[in-house]
């Protein structure tokens, strides 16, 4: 178990710290920021690269939304539920605060900012309301789910699920930045949030609530598709 809680907890580490470190550090340089697409590229690419690293330990969630859907879906103990969610949410808020150590660096800082959180209403980075941001919150996390799901199935090609599962990602975050700052990733959420300026722990629930009913959601419709567990 010991080595399962260090393998979440530095994978999620490595995916806040790679994909919000991004969108903080590198998306807003002028003439050579990064955007939207290197940050959902980014994004993809942690959970690709950790994924290869440490899945064998334990599984590489690095999500407690993911954590809950394979509970869900007969692929995880639910013993472990809890022990996970705690890897990640630390690993999370380590990532963060390593972030805020380098960022308020800066020669001109003036403030964290949002400082890459999730958000609705003026939270939200085109300004979508709450409903918006449960509904994209909720339809792409069950969608990461039935495709985590699949490409880990027994009749999927063997070696090829890191792969399938960073470019989800990546189009995930390519459909709802603009929404939400998007995150299908309880964890990632509260890491930043602790930082952030604004109203990013207040609207916390929702990123709570939406990804986890999002998962179970994503779960049950793979288990009413396939009786491969």
């Amino acid at each position: 178990m010991t080595k399962k809680f260090l393998a979440e907890f530095f994978g999620t580490y490595w995916l806040v710290f790679g994909g919000c470190g991004s969108a903080i550090l590198a998306a807003g340089v002028a003439n050579v920021g990064i955007g939207w697409l290197g940050v959902s590229l980014a994004f993809g690419l942690t959970v690709l690269t950790m994924a290869y690293a440490v899945g064998h330990i334990s599984g590489g969630h690095f999500n407690p939304a993911v954590t809950l859907g394979l509970v869900i879906g007969g692929r995880h103990s639910s013993s472990e539920l809890l022990p996970y969610w705690a890897a990640q949410v630390l690993g999370a808020t380590a990532a963060a605060a390593t972030l805020y150590v380098v960022f308020t660096g800066m020669a001109d800082f003036q403030g964290v900012g949002g400082f890459a959180s999730n958000g609705f209403g003026e939270a939200s980075p085109e300004k979508y309301g709450m409903l918006s941001a449960l509904v994209i919150e909720i339809v792409l996390t069950a969608f990461f789910l039935i495709i985590i799901l699949g490409a880990t199935s027994k009749g999927a090609p063997a070696g090829f699920a890191p792969i399938a599962i960073g470019l989800a990602l990546t189009l995930i975050h390519l459909i709802s930045i603009p929404v939400t700052n998007t995150s299908v990733n309880p964890a990632r959420s509260t890491g930043v949030a602790l930082f952030a300026e604004g109203p990013a722990l207040g609207q916390l629930w929702l990123f709570w609530a939406a990804p986890l009913a999002g998962a179970a959601i994503g779960a049950m419709i793979w288990k009413m598709m396939t009786t491969d567990d």
